[in-house]
């Protein structure tokens, strides 16, 4: 109980510091110790083929993509300067959390929990692996292929340069 405990504050502390951070490599950072905690989580409720497809997926993956786009993108600080607007616009992201929050606790609540007398199937991660690595192979690959052109895509997008910005 004391591993799921620090699991669960290590994952919430790593979220909200990264949500308060102005720096976007900070917050970039801080996610990928979030995503590690709930790949955590799985581990800890036994799913271990869904804990390392967390790990390679957000935290290899999806963080490097972040990482990319945030250093490639790149604004001079003058342009982060706070609009006075910005106040408006925390009250109105704080209104639509509490929404999406108050409708997920609505939709837990009037959830019923599942009866344990169908038991779940029971395939082993060497099974599911043979499954990608199989007969899918050619899936996996089709879409590895499809990131990559994605990500090239938006450093191309990234990069160019408007005709107001030339010299």
């Amino acid at each position: 109980m004391i591993t799921l405990t620090f699991i669960a504050l290590v994952t919430l502390a790593a979220a909200a510091v990264a949500m308060s951070q102005r720096n976007l490599i900070h917050s970039a950072l801080l996610l990928v110790a979030s995503w590690a905690g709930i790949a955590g989580f799985y581990l800890w409720a036994g799913a271990e083929f869904v804990a390392f497809a967390q790990i390679l997926v957000y935290v290899g993956a999806v963080s490097m993509v972040v990482l990319f786009a945030v250093l490639l993108t790149r604004r001079s600080h003058a342009e982060l300067a706070i609009a006075p607007a910005s106040v408006k616009r925390i009250l109105a992201a704080i209104v639509a959390g509490g929404a999406v929050l108050g409708a997920l606790f609505g939709a837990v609540l009037s959830t019923p929990l599942a009866s344990a007398a169908a038991p779940p199937p029971a395939i082993s991660v060497k099974a599911l692996g043979a499954q990608l690595l199989g007969r899918h192979t050619a899936s996996v690959l089709l879409i590895a292929v499809l990131l990559t052109v994605a990500l090239l895509g938006a450093v191309v997008i990234a990069s160019t340069n408007s005709k107001e910005d030339a010299p």
